[in-house]
């Protein structure tokens, strides 16, 4: 399985009919190559980024300076090059406070929904291991939707 069979441009013009009608040793081979360009794109990606904040991270931290952003957008050039440069906020919260100051809001008599987004889950391994007259208090509540399907192709080794 060392010499590509098919080409990625030939990948890119056939149809789902035809893949699924390929030999499996010629799917197995898609599967393989495609895994493969993933890692490679992940690896070249991941090192392109570094190498970009090296080059860029000084003249970015300049712009978020002069505009006096923490966060966002800003653009800068490096000679005829216009680089716009993302930084993204991400925000997390403490959990465990949040839910002392949603019992103080709810001690006061106020609404939680008011001021927090409150979403409830029940992770599957606690639900599939309750006995079955709580499990059934809350079957109502539950729905099950298929994930998308994923397929591993490997080859057994011939007695």
């Amino acid at each position: 399985m060392s010499d590509l069979t098919i080409y990625p441009a030939q990948l890119t013009e056939m149809s789902v009919a035809q893949l699924e009608a390929l030999p499996p040793d010629q799917l197995a081979e898609v599967q393989h190559n495609l895994e493969q360009l993933q890692d490679w794109t992940k690896q070249a990606r991941a090192k392109l980024d570094t190498a970009l904040v090296r080059r860029f991270g000084e003249l970015e931290r300049a712009a978020r300076a002069d505009s006096g952003k923490d966060f966002g957008t800003v653009h800068f050039s490096e000679g005829l090059l216009r680089v716009t440069a993302d930084q993204p906020k991400r925000v997390s919260w403490d959990q465990p406070q949040l839910a002392a100051i949603a019992q103080r809001i709810a001690a006061s008599g106020e609404r939680v929904e008011d001021y927090l987004d409150v979403e409830f889950s029940v992770p599957e391994s606690r639900f599939n291991n309750w006995p079955t007259a709580l499990r059934s208090q809350f079957e109502g509540a539950r729905t099950v939707k298929p994930g998308k399907p994923s397929f591993r192709l490997t080859f057994t080794e011939e007695a």
